[in-house]
């Protein structure tokens, strides 16, 4: 990730960092963490979670792209109403 200059955006788990800590110096520097880009990162994975509820999209029934971006303008339509 870091070739791609992708940015570390998921906090680091505990075993982790007591990981880095045991190996003292050559255990080498946290990735930085974004709180802000994680947030928003967040809001994103719950609007795709929320789609997987329909079936149709999480397996593609629809093997047009037309097709496909009206199920998801429906989808949308439906989750907003509720």
């Amino acid at each position: 990730m870091r070739d791609r200059r992708i940015r570390f955006t998921s906090p680091e788990r505990e075993d982790q960092i007591a990981r880095r800590a045991a190996k003292g110096s050559r255990g080498g520097r946290p990735p930085a963490f974004d709180q802000d880009l994680y947030k928003r990162r967040n809001v994103v994975e719950r609007c795709f979670n929320r789609n997987k509820q329909f079936r149709d999209l999480a397996t593609r029934y629809a093997k047009r792209a037309a097709y496909y971006q009206a199920e998801l303008t429906i989808a949308a339509i439906i989750l907003r109403l509720r």
